[in-house]
């Protein structure tokens, strides 16, 4: 089993009106700061090089300390590695904190368990970085569910419309593709996992974007499943 996380796991609201805005907000002070960790370091690199690569492109900011390009990458709701990376290590300090709790639907705990005791194999493939990953289902409101995933994958991976991203997984897995069954509720993420020989399912949670089903399958709940 292979499942996305915004409008699969979690509600599209949590990322956009509780991580976003939180990220935002600690921009300035998070690319300011005087002893930057290592991780830091390396997050502002990738975004540099991502900014160094996008040329004269028409309205894109000065790089300065990293912070106006990260804006500059959030208001367009880019998938840059650079930036998801540099939004979970802001992010680490709000769930170390107790500030942010990692949301997930109600019947995903659950879910995870019976699919673990039933030798289901599990991992997570998001658009935001690993580190972000892990600390969303480490800190959620029905206790750390990271022991359920054995792996997670992100942009480092591959593009999530990409059929290759998903063959990579497969072969992660140790895998053939028709052997994992992948969950999202973006149709074109679905239609790449298809080409590349998974099964799909598309959830339709509350709030998420309308999206044609096409040929997959459609559940509201991981109950279903």
């Amino acid at each position: 089993m292979l499942t996305d996380i915004e409008g699969t796991t979690t509600s599209i609201s949590f990322v956009y009106d509780l991580l976003f805005p939180y990220a935002a907000a600690r921009l300035a002070s998070a690319c300011a700061r005087p002893d930057k960790p290592r991780e830091l370091v390396q997050a502002l690199e990738l975004l540099r090089q991502e900014h160094a690569a996008e040329g004269a492109a028409a309205g894109l900011p000065d790089f300065g300390d990293g912070s106006p390009y990260a804006r500059y990458l959030m208001a367009a709701d880019r998938k840059s590695t650079g930036l998801k990376a540099l939004q979970g290590l802001i992010w680490e300090e709000g769930y170390r904190s107790g500030e942010i709790v990692g949301h997930v639907y109600e019947d995903v705990p659950p879910a995870l368990a019976a699919w673990r005791a039933a030798g289901v194999r599990l991992r997570i493939f998001s658009s935001g970085s690993v580190h972000a990953q892990r600390l969303l289902f480490g800190h959620t409101a029905y206790g750390d569910l990271t022991p359920a995933f054995e792996g997670y994958h992100d942009t480092t991976t591959g593009p999530k419309q990409e059929a290759a991203s998903y063959a990579a997984i497969a072969a992660a897995f140790g895998l053939p593709a028709g052997d994992v069954l992948f969950l999202s509720d973006v149709t074109g993420e679905l239609d790449a996992a298809a080409r590349a020989g998974m099964a799909t399912g598309l959830l339709r949670r509350p709030g998420n974007r309308p999206a044609e089903a096409g040929e997959h399958p459609t559940y509201r709940s991981f109950a279903e499943i």
